[in-house]
């Protein structure tokens, strides 16, 4: 995931006469507006699925987005710290007592939300080119900002001068073109390098910038031509088996390139994903990228999705977003890393409902 925007609280102040601590009979404070989205107060109890969740998971996601919290989150970070060996029970009563509900909803138009997922592949890759590694990851090249946009994918693979301006960036090389292009659109991605003297070592690739060129669907690349009806990955990755000696015009249909940069992936580091938007770690199951627009960086919200794929009701941190992530009730959702996590990030597009949980001490100022 890409960009980064600064937190802001919700631009609306709390009606007079309206309770802002207490039971969940007490009066309801008002609406609040976002840029892109708006939040309707609600009760706890249209939380659905609020009393089975492991909360004690999403607080690991809290945890993280406490090392960067937004003004009106902040304050909370001490008793989430303090929380996090609690009882699910006790956590939960601690979420009705200092946070107020809202649900996600859009400013106008259309309110059907979309859940997708994203997740970290993990390849393996050589530190030189040689046999059966061939496909470069690049460093940002010098001078990229000096012409915008940079060269497209296919201008990479094609012009003395890009190739020159390249030359000497490879971080490592991998075996499939495939393989390096889902690596960019995910943003990151773990390797197993092989280096020159044999010995193996694990390291994340983590994005650094982009070409600036604009991102393109391959599966809408494919939809459109009438070659496939399945543009999921896995349906993808057929089609390619089926048509190989159509791999280049694929690749070159999205003319988006991610350049990157190495990180050590030793201990603690390995557990979580990269960082996402707001700065940290990513949690798998428990971070989403959205619309800073819509819901600032740092906060928790609750997420339901049912669908063929999976169900989800559970309490998710908003710490990433993505050149794709664009409207109110739309999230992408951070499923880990590996072959079961890919096989998720794949398939999953299905219809989703969002609230966020506010914190009531915001409402008061």
């Amino acid at each position: 995931m890409l960009a980064s925007c600064a937190s802001s609280p919700p631009h609306a102040p709390a009606a007079a006469g309206t309770t802002l601590a207490g039971d969940d009979s007490a009066p309801l404070p008002p609406a609040l507006l976002q840029p892109k989205s708006r939040w309707v107060p609600v009760r706890w109890a249209e939380l659905p699925g609020f009393q089975d969740d492991a909360s004690n998971e999403g607080w690991n996601a809290w945890l993280k987005s406490c090392e960067r919290p937004g003004p009106a989150l902040a304050p909370l970070c001490g008793d989430v710290r303090r929380m996090s060996l609690a009882t699910n029970d006790e956590q939960r009563a601690w979420l009705r007592e200092r946070l107020q509900p809202y649900r996600v909803e859009p400013l106008s138009g259309k309110t059907d939300g979309l859940l997708t997922s994203y997740y970290e592949p993990v390849f393996e890759a050589s530190r030189v080119e040689k046999a059966g590694f061939q496909v470069p990851l690049y460093r940002p090249p010098a001078g990229l900002g000096a012409r915008k946009p940079w060269y497209s994918r296919q201008q990479i693979d094609t012009l003395p001068e890009a190739r020159a301006a390249l030359a000497g960036r490879e971080i490592v090389w991998l075996a499939d073109p495939i393989d390096a292009l889902v690596l960019q659109i995910q943003g990151s991605g773990r390797v197993r390098v092989t280096e020159p003297d044999g010995s193996v070592r694990l390291v994340r690739l983590a994005f650094a910038a982009t070409n600036d060129q604009p991102y393109q669907s391959v599966g809408r690349w494919l939809l459109d031509q009438g070659a496939t009806r399945d543009a999921s990955w896995p349906g993808i990755k057929a089609w390619l088996a089926k048509n190989p000696q159509r791999t280049q015009a694929l690749l070159w249909s999205n003319p988006r390139v991610v350049f990157f940069r190495e990180e050590p992936l030793n201990g603690l580091d390995a557990a979580f994903g990269p960082r996402g938007a707001q700065g940290v770690p990513l949690t798998p199951g428990r971070s989403i990228a959205v619309d800073p627009g819509s819901i600032p960086y740092g906060t928790p919200v609750w997420l339901a999705s049912s669908g063929p794929q999976v169900n989800l009701q559970r309490l998710v941190l908003a710490q990433d977003t993505g050149s794709a992530i664009t409207g109110a009730v739309r999230a992408d959702y951070f499923a880990g890393w590996g072959p079961e996590a890919g096989e998720l990030a794949g398939r999953l597009k299905q219809p989703l409902r969002l609230w966020v949980l506010w914190p009531k001490s915001a409402l008061a100022h």
